[in-house]
């Protein structure tokens, strides 16, 4: 039975970007660091003090514009937000309201449920640059809060979608997407954890088949996609629960308590005229020339769905293989690089093995990307030439050539194979003596097996590789045994 109510969601996602100095001043931007050392006059408002916009800011939104495919504005403007929070200085953000640096787009995502299968295309309604304000501490003194500034004045690029998404999963998705993008094209660490990367979300529910929008609640600051999940799903349960009711949703901002599991009221929900924008008057019109924009647009990489879909259609990667190795760039050279050491089109799947499940592994375990392994690609191909040669038996260089490799990384696989006694024998001779002695041990199963009871093939096998120390060639073991079974 379908569900009598919809389920709307649209996002203001904030990108917290990387540039070196503050959006607009020279202050460091970097993450941490003691309380109120990342200031100055001007990031602290003194008066007197003015504003100049970091370029490279101005840089990464264009970027994020290019790859989400939005219209970028070749004049855009800034404009004070006011309103009065102890966090924010100047008593104004400095954001941009009337003309935004990049208008429109889209995204598509894949969500993890109903259907994989299905992808939704999210409109961007536009994003604009800003910067944020500073943190609020109210664990740090038993009597007060305290406010650390560092935050203060760090670039922000905040993307606002429209009221597309219609689940939790595909929240989960965009977020997951717009994460894999930013860190891709180089403009964001993308850490939830750290508030590189967190979002608003704007809910709200309706009958299924309405056109119109109910009103809508704005769920603040998730830095989580667990707690974002939760955090939906109670606050569609709450809104349905007041319509069922007779009562009427009002629209408001809302907290979430993890602990609960609960959303909560923290005001009602402010319109653009409550900020009471104006026009920034320190800061002039940001023109963007057709020379400038196509230097960008040329640096710009491969996008990570267009090298996912390449994986997928030129060396028949199954997804979830091509989604692994397109979730950083490093890992995607890595791997083209790993390619290009052998027959990319027939050792592609094994390559991929071999990254996604053990040297991304070790890479997370050591602390090091791939390209630091002191095992160099061209030496991991030959160890998977010799997998697929049937020299050496898969479980065999995964568990022990694999390790040694690491330990002597200017070793030879083969030779250091040999050395370690780790060569299959596919001597004929040779097997077939251990495979007669082990069907002489066991007459009573050659029996079953030759009654119909096939299973029993298994059982044999490893009996036969018992007995090789793991020697024997698996390929040229099981036809030797079908051949004397019959």
């Amino acid at each position: 039975m379908q569900h009598p109510y919809e389920t709307v969601i649209g996002l203001e996602i904030h990108v917290q970007l990387n540039t070196r100095s503050k959006v607009f001043c020279a202050d460091d931007a970097s993450f941490g660091g003691a309380p109120n050392t990342h200031v100055s006059a001007v990031s602290l408002a003194h008066p007197g003090t003015l504003p100049r916009l970091n370029e490279a800011a101005l840089g990464h939104a264009i970027r994020l514009g290019l790859a989400l495919g939005c219209e970028i504005n070749r004049r855009s403007t800034f404009d004070r937000k006011n309103y009065f929070y102890a966090d924010l200085p100047k008593g104004f953000q400095t954001t941009q309201d009337q003309s935004p640096v990049c208008i429109g787009g889209s995204l598509r995502i894949t969500p993890a449920a109903p259907d994989k299968s299905q992808p939704s295309v999210i409109r961007i309604h536009h994003i604009h640059l800003e910067e944020d304000a500073g943190k609020s501490l109210h664990d740090q003194d038993p009597d007060d809060s305290l406010i650390d500034l560092n935050r203060a004045g760090v670039p922000l690029l905040e993307i606002v979608t429209e009221p597309d998404l219609r689940s939790a999963e595909e929240v989960a998705a965009f977020m997951t997407e717009i994460r894999r993008l930013v860190r891709w094209i180089g403009i964001s660490d993308g850490n939830m954890e750290e508030g590189s990367l967190r979002c608003d979300v704007n809910v709200s529910v309706r009958k299924q088949g309405a056109t119109s929008l109910g009103n809508r609640c704005e769920i603040k600051n998730m830095n989580s996609m667990r707690f974002a999940r939760r955090a939906i799903a109670y606050e569609v349960d709450r809104q349905i629960g007041i319509l069922e009711g007779g009562g009427r949703v009002e629209q408001e901002t809302r907290g979430f308590d993890p602990a609960t599991g609960a959303t909560y009221s923290l005001r009602e929900k402010e319109d653009a005229h409550d900020y009471r924008y104006f026009p920034e008057p320190d800061l002039p019109p940001v023109l963007v020339t057709e020379t400038y924009l196509e230097t960008i647009r040329a640096a710009m990489p491969t996008l990570p769905q267009d090298m996912e879909a390449a994986f997928r259609s030129d060396y028949g990667l199954p997804a979830h293989d091509a989604e692994m190795l397109t979730q950083e760039q490093s890992t995607t050279a890595y791997f083209i690089r790993l390619l290009q050491a052998g027959d990319a089109a027939s050792m592609a799947r094994p390559a991929a093995n071999l990254v996604i499940n053990k040297l991304l592994p070790w890479s997370a375990e050591a602390g090091k990307p791939l390209d630091a392994c002191p095992v160099s690609p061209e030496q991991w191909m030959e160890m998977l030439v010799l997998i697929e040669t049937g020299k050496i038996s898969a479980s065999t260089a995964y568990q022990r050539l694999f390790p040694a490799l690491l330990d002597s990384p200017a070793s030879s696989p083969a030779l250091l194979a040999a050395d370690m006694n780790l060569l299959q024998n596919t001597d004929t001779a040779y097997l077939e003596t251990i495979v007669s002695a082990v069907l002489a041990r066991y007459p009573e199963k050659v029996a079953e097996y030759r009654k119909g009871k096939k299973g029993l093939i298994g059982f044999f096998m490893g009996e036969v590789m018992k007995d090789s120390k793991g020697k024997a060639d698996p390929k040229a073991a099981t036809q030797l045994l079908e051949r004397l079974l019959v």
